[in-house]
């Protein structure tokens, strides 16, 4: 029974040294006496016991690494802590046998060196705005740095830049004075827009005034003028029909006797009012007067 058992591990063993399958996910490095024999590609293969064996087993899946965070010094002298995450893949798995021993830990210390030197020539400002060319640059340099290991870096991304402490209450203070500086610039600006916007009003105002003004003066002389037009039209009128009535039969004389009318009546209303005594200097004018008067009315019972 003892020795059933030890033939049935025995050929247990044999069957397992014999038949190998191959995940799909994965390729495998067959070593035949020490020797690289074959790369194994997912499906079922044959070995020959104690002869073959899987030296190596490979992810040929796209793989993500952590690039553990550690401290870099920027172009203006600042420390901070950065730490990313590295997308890789197996595209030679022979290479990524026997071209380096531990192909994972060589990406993440390279991609940590390159990351420190990409810091290195940048100010912190720039690490922050310009993470898309970081990324790319530290790509390029690891992709070309472990193309003998058969691996291919497919993208490289910054997780989080930490500057310290202090720095960190350095530009909060920064960002706060940037903010009141704005707010600033910003009042200054509504309060010069509204002063301007005063001042326009008001000469605007004081321009309608003026409008104003001068066109009720126009209207005035206006209306003036056609004031004036319409008495010196009137008074034409009256020189013309006084001039028709004197070319009449009779008109020289129903003038005089007019203005001897009229002047008696002014002497007669100087008379009332005046204190003094009142004697025309011509008396012999006002005597041919009333001898015109007298003559003029004999004509008249003539007639």
């Amino acid at each position: 029974m003892f020795y059933t058992t030890i033939v049935l591990l025995l050929v247990l063993l044999v069957v397992l040294k014999t038949f190998q399958v191959v995940p799909a996910h994965q390729s495998m490095v067959k070593e035949r006496l020490g020797k690289f024999n074959k790369i194994l590609l997912p499906g079922f293969h044959f070995l020959i016991p104690f002869f073959d064996k899987i030296a190596y087993r490979h992810d040929i899946r796209e793989q993500v690494l952590d690039i553990p965070g550690q401290n870099c010094i920027t172009k203006d002298n600042i420390q901070v802590e950065v730490d990313g995450v590295v997308y890789l893949k197996v595209m030679d798995v022979e290479k990524a046998s026997y071209g380096i021993g531990d192909y994972k830990r060589a990406s993440i210390n390279l991609a940590q060196t390159t990351m420190r030197s990409e810091i290195g020539k940048m100010d912190l400002d720039h690490t922050f705005s310009e993470r898309d060319a970081i990324n790319e640059n530290i790509v390029r340099e690891i992709d070309l740095a472990s193309d003998p290991w058969g691996i291919k870096v497919l993208r490289y991304e910054i997780k989080n830049i930490s500057p310290s402490r202090h720095m960190i209450e350095t530009m909060e203070k920064q960002m706060e004075a940037e903010r009141q500086k704005r707010a600033e610039i910003t009042l200054a600006t509504a309060q010069k827009e509204a002063t301007i916007n005063l001042s326009t009003a008001d000469r605007q105002e004081k321009i309608n005034i003026s409008e104003g003004e001068r066109q009720s003066q126009i209207n005035l002389a206006e209306g003036k003028a056609e004031e004036i037009s319409s008495l010196a039209e009137a008074t034409a009128f009256s020189v013309k029909r006084i001039s028709e009535a004197l070319a009449k039969p009779g008109g020289k004389e129903a003038l005089k006797v007019k203005l001897i009318e009229q002047f008696i009546d002014e002497f007669g209303k100087i008379v009332n009012i005046s204190k003094v005594t009142v004697v025309p200097s011509q008396l012999a004018n006002i005597k041919g007067l009333f001898e015109g008067i007298s003559k003029i009315t004999e004509d008249k019972n003539k007639d």
